[in-house]
């Protein structure tokens, strides 16, 4: 059954001016500290620099501040059981001052986004992750956060995004294969998950993976964390990996041929919206997945 489409929240951006003012009335220990946005803030969230030390994130929209009081939960409970770094909030901000969500105060981590420029080697990039994420999916998920609004649905299956999916399809008709997508689309939906929920990061990207040295150097950016199924850790694996890191990363995960399908699926749904929206690099994308899911590995390519 086809769902509804997803609609996009309604975002609203701050100038410096109401970040200093919430800083000094809720945090007045803090209030002669620089505040400066940082180079990349991010959608969700807007993110400023507090000092040297910390950073503030101020979500976006009513949806995104949904993931605020998860990140103070479970962050905190997180980060001692990973291998990597990841962010810890230090306290929680509420609205005011022309702001109207909860916000938050971070320990600052320092590193570079992982890139082209700044990781010296992919694959051993890829397999560090990939080690990341398996570590991240035995932390007990007892009483963790399902899939919902707070995370777009992540973990949950993808009939949600179903909807959305076939309108780009329509939408880009004579730019993509229709048939060849669709096929794959539907093989990801077939793939249905009946596995015990294990905890996932839900926008595993390059944006969101800090550097060191050339090196994975840690993970940020946990607002669509949740506890479900995996496979939308998947999507970085035709989004941002190719060939020989593509392999490692698929190694190191270990997961199943159908978590594998359905992490197709997260990627293709979202290459498509992307490129129905006029982001032209998304169809490289699409053609990697396209070509993933018709290889001999693959035992839900089409007959």
């Amino acid at each position: 059954m086809t769902s509804a489409p997803v609609p996009m929240p309604d975002r609203r951006l701050v100038d410096l001016s109401v970040v200093r003012r919430l800083v000094a009335s809720q945090f007045p220990q803090w209030a002669d500290l620089p505040v400066r946005p940082v180079d990349t803030s991010g959608w969700d969230n807007q993110t400023f620099r507090l000092g040297d030390r910390m950073s503030i994130r101020l979500p976006t929209a009513r949806e995104y501040a949904l993931a605020v009081d998860k990140e103070h939960r479970w962050l905190p409970v997180l980060a001692p059981q990973l291998p990597l770094p990841i962010p810890v909030p230090l306290v929680k901000g509420e609205p005011g001052e022309d702001f109207a969500f909860p916000w938050s105060i971070y320990e600052w981590i320092d590193g570079e986004p992982a890139g082209a420029a700044t990781v010296g080697d992919m694959v051993a990039f890829a397999g560090r992750l990939a080690a990341f994420l398996v570590a991240l999916r035995h932390v007990d998920p007892a009483g963790g956060p399902g899939p919902g609004l707070h995370n777009w649905f992540r973990g949950g299956p993808l009939e949600v995004y179903d909807a959305d999916t076939r309108r780009a399809v329509e939408a880009l008709d004579g730019h993509v294969p229709r048939d060849e997508v669709l096929a794959v689309w539907q093989a990801a939906l077939d793939a249905r998950w009946d596995g015990r929920p294990v905890w996932f990061h839900g926008d595993v990207s390059l944006d969101n993976v800090l550097v060191r040295d050339g090196e994975v150097g840690a993970v940020i950016d946990f607002g669509t964390c949740g506890v479900g199924d995996p496979a939308c850790d998947l999507a970085i694996a035709w989004r941002q990996l190719s060939g020989a890191s593509r392999e490692v990363f698929r190694a190191g995960i270990g997961v199943d041929p159908g978590t594998w399908a359905r992490g197709r699926g997260w990627a293709l749904w979202k290459a498509l919206i992307d490129y129905a929206a006029g982001t032209a690099a998304a169809k490289r994308v699409i053609d990697e997945i396209l070509a993933d899911h018709s290889g001999p590995r693959s035992p839900f390519a089409a007959a």
